[in-house]
């Protein structure tokens, strides 16, 4: 998930964007929180809607974007981390989203990593992993992906151009025998791991990839 742990600092101040950022956002015991991790760059609608998605189908107490200091699957530099987090906090306007760049704190490296991390500070909350089909399909090539699995459930949303090629995936089909049927989703949160769930619904064809073009295109980014 990301590629170094480093913080943007100026004259050896900590971006003043970054500051509330870098601190661990606050669970309870009992509560259930989706992890969405990524770098953000930029964050769009799609991000919204599998973090609303997400919310109201696993019945969870809020979802943190965990805005990652770089990505070893890209082959671009992300913007700089204090933007990023400040274009999250203005995509992300819920009370129950919440935009953490704990990750450059934590100086992980890979996604495994951080939520073992995250696991381990957090006894007692139910962390669920969420991200979008089109991730699924290359799940298999992330640094320990099967330890990523025996953490925590793992919730996936369909996204366009993944409805049968996500399924379809490795990963997917060498965890096909743990996937919690999507009607049981509220469970997921729960459920003893291995455990994912693959869930459909309202899709926006928006990619972070596809925006960064059009800014360096100088076309709208909408």
């Amino acid at each position: 998930m990301s590629s170094d742990g480093g913080s943007e600092t100026a004259g050896g101040k900590i971006d003043p964007a970054l500051r509330s950022a870098l601190k661990l956002p606050y669970a309870a015991p009992g509560q259930r929180i989706g992890l969405f991790g990524g770098s953000f760059d930029p964050p769009h609608q799609g991000h919204l809607l599998v973090s609303l998605m997400a919310l109201n189908r696993l019945k969870l107490d809020a979802v943190w974007w965990l805005v990652t200091p770089g990505n070893p699957l890209k082959g671009h530099a992300p913007d700089q981390l204090g933007r990023r987090v400040a274009a999250a906090r203005a995509m992300a306007r819920h009370p129950k989203i919440h935009v953490t760049a704990i990750e450059a704190t934590l100086k992980s490296r890979f996604t495994a990593d951080t939520l073992a991390i995250l696991k381990d500070r957090l006894p007692g909350v139910d962390l669920v992993w969420l991200m979008g089909g089109d991730n699924l399909r290359q799940f298999h090539r992330w640094r320990d992906w099967r330890r990523i699995a025996e953490l925590m459930p793992i919730a996936i949303y369909d996204r366009p151009g993944s409805t049968f090629t996500g399924p379809a995936a490795p990963a997917a089909i060498a965890l096909r025998r743990f996937r919690l049927p999507e009607r049981d989703a509220a469970r997921l949160a729960t459920a003893p791991t291995p455990a994912w769930t693959y869930l459909h619904g309202p899709r926006i064809a928006l990619s972070s990839t596809e925006l960064r073009a059009k800014r360096r295109n100088g076309a709208p980014a909408s």
